[in-house]
């Protein structure tokens, strides 16, 4: 991987080049921080100097690591700011989400359906004929301070000619008059199986898709867009990297899933490892495509790659997050849990045993504890021939409703787990449908680090959750959803330390990497973030609007903001010039979002204006009726 050409230093604060470490000085000093390393055997640090992309050293105070500055040595004062271990997403779909970035109209933190739709609006007038508007996850109705989701009609109006896609959590998705006919969708098109087009007294199609339980049909509506080409895959996949370096993401587990062809759809990647221009470090799994052709893919996998293949950038860390399709629950937590099929542990046992006789580690996506059960009794019944625990790392992805028994089965296999925080966006349709007290768990994260399972947090973005891992930070350190709902009593929460530790040296752990990276002291990999706002001290309702002002991949300054602009790569312009991104960027920040609710609150309030005026011009309207909630003082 090519490093950061060295650029000439000048004297900080008394610190400047000597002859001492003209033979082995520092390429990068981090100076002047309030450094967390993540190491309890030393927890905090003010310097911490680079080279040759690892930890050379860390200082007390910002003279211990003086002697480590020479001419070439790039040194930056972080100007007393918070410094973390790059954080590292441990389920995140970025390699199918970097072939598509480009193409999105992100919602992600937009806090009003106003600014939404006037977002689509815009966007409808700048995207050329034959093009899809897409907004694919990272937002929930909660989010907005109007409290619902857009309708179709809506849609239309925003969007007349240019078909609009609009995906709703696990649960919906909803098309404009234009996509629909896009799609192909007409009064005789069957719903499929596990979903519903639904329809109007007259039978054709409103515009609304509903997962009944599963999203493929949702996914499938989806896939029916156009694609980018190479090129501008190669761009889009650049600048989602370079989006999530923006809050300080310096590692992620690609979890692979749906539609994400290997080694086709892995090929961006692949090419960018290559030529150096990665900016996060990826850890990849393999996901069977079809229905039946599970364990002829697993088995040809085996037969011509290994975990581990790649280097420190990119590399196979095994299979999953589905084995076979038959053992894959549904998380839309609108519906009732699903029956799996009876009898699927058979060829879910064939494709376990393949992979552990060759070697390999998987992560498996369960929701429910109910299928948590039935996949350990198979576990178990390998565990008998010694095929468990075997040295490799396996995990259960999700997890919501997973019980202490089960729990204590995970651990006595060996096992791990990986939680995301879809409850942030899902929490109130879990809430809803199941109540308090099964809430009150779901996922059991203080209970899975009780029994000293190995967790790591992520976010399974980005067609549900957002990207932005503050915001699952924020929902492990409040238990709240998105829209502020309290989910879990405090017994459940965790600390800021202990909720960071899940997203730095927990994904760590996952890939067997812990001994250089999740933490920063010497010898481990030089991956950081300075933050925004310190997050050990910020309001706990500002920890989703933090990102970083300067984040280090091996040495490498891959983003830069504030104080630092300027100081990371560059990258081409987003491509195509129409994208969504090059005008509204991916995810909005809460200082962008101000100006728009002082306009929704505004608007707000003129509207109950008027409807008080136009109810006193009611004749013979009694002076208590009341007026609509909506517009109420």
């Amino acid at each position: 991987m090519s490093a950061t050409p060295p650029h000439p230093s000048m004297p900080v604060a008394g610190i400047s080049p000597t002859a001492a470490a003209a033979s082995h000085p520092a390429d990068l000093l981090i100076r002047n921080a309030k450094v967390f390393t993540g190491d309890p055997a030393r927890p905090e640090a003010r310097t911490v100097a680079v080279r040759d992309g690892r930890v050379l050293a860390l200082g007390d105070d910002d003279h211990a690591t003086a002697h480590l500055v020479g001419p070439a040595t790039r040194v930056i004062d972080v100007l007393g700011r918070r410094v973390v271990p790059g954080l590292n997403d441990s389920h995140l779909h970025v390699i199918r989400g970097g072939l598509n970035y480009v193409l999105e109209l992100r919602w992600d933190g937009v806090r009003s359906l106003r600014t939404a739709l006037a977002m689509l609006r815009e966007q409808a007038g700048r995207t050329p004929k034959g093009q899809w508007i897409r907004v694919v996850g990272g937002w929930s109705a909660e989010q907005f301070a109007e409290r619902r989701m857009p309708t179709v009609a809506e849609l239309n109006a925003a969007a007349p000619d240019t078909p609009v896609f609009v995906l709703h959590l696990y649960q919906s998705a909803l098309l404009n008059r234009a996509a629909v006919r896009a799609a192909g969708y007409t009064r005789e098109t069957p719903d499929p199986r596990g979903g519903q087009i639904v329809r109007g007294r007259d039978g054709e199609p409103t515009g609304v898709l509903l997962a009944a339980p599963g999203a493929l049909l949702l996914y499938s509506t989806l896939a029916k867009a156009p694609a980018l080409d190479a090129a501008d895959r190669r761009t889009s996949t650049r600048h989602f990297l370079r989006e999530l370096n923006r809050f300080g993401l310096t590692s992620a587990l690609d979890a692979a899933g749906g539609f994400q062809n290997f080694p086709d759809d892995y090929a961006t990647v692949a090419d960018l490892a290559r030529t150096g221009e990665l900016t996060l470090r990826i850890a990849y799994y393999l996901f069977p495509q079809t229905a039946g052709q599970e364990l002829a893919d697993l088995r040809r996998w085996t037969q011509t790659v290994r975990p581990g293949d790649g280097d420190a950038w990119l590399r196979l860390a095994g299979a999953g997050e589905n084995l076979t399709w038959a053992a894959a629950d549904f998380e839309n937590f609108a519906e009732p849990r699903p029956a799996l099929e009876a009898g699927y542990e058979a060829e879910l046992e064939q494709a376990v045993r393949l992979l552990a006789e060759n070697g390999w580690g998987f992560r498996l996506h369960a929701t429910y504890d109910e299928t948590i059960r039935r996949d350990l009794a198979v576990f178990e019944k390998l565990a008998a021939e010694g095929l468990f625990p075997g040295g490799r790392r396996w995990l259960f992805d999700h997890a919501e409703t997973v019980s202490d028994a089960s729990l204590e089965r995970i651990a006595a296999l060996g096992g791990a787990v990986s939680v995301q925080n879809r409850m942030s966006f899902q929490g109130t349709a879990f809430l809803d449908r199941y109540g308090a007290e099964a809430t009150a768990r779901t996922p059991p994260v203080r209970s899975m680090l009780d029994h000293g399972l190995t967790l790591a947090a992520g976010t399974d973005a980005t067609r549900v959750s957002s990207y932005n891992p503050w915001v699952s930070l924020h929902w492990l350190v409040t238990g709240r959803t998105v829209g502020g709902t309290a989910l879990y009593p405090a017994a459940h929460l965790l600390d800021r330390a202990q909720a960071l530790t899940l997203y730095t040296r927990g994904g760590a752990q996952l890939t067997g990497e812990e001994d250089v990276k999740g933490t920063l002291r010497e010898g481990s990999y030089a991956d950081l973030a300075v933050l925004s706002h310190d997050y050990f001290t910020v309001p706990e309702h500002e920890i989703p609007d933090i990102e970083s002002v300067l984040t280090v991949v091996g040495g490498r300054i891959v983003h830069a903001a504030a104080e630092h602009t300027g100081l990371d790569e560059e990258i081409p312009p987003v491509s195509p010039a129409w994208s969504p991104v090059a005008r509204f960027g991916g995810y909005a920040s809460g200082a962008r979002q101000a100006d728009a609710m002082a306009e929704v609150v505004t608007e707000s309030e003129l509207h109950r204006r008027w409807r008080a005026q136009r109810a006193d011009a009611v004749p013979d309207r009694p002076a208590t009726a009341p007026l609509d909630p909506c517009f109420a003082p």
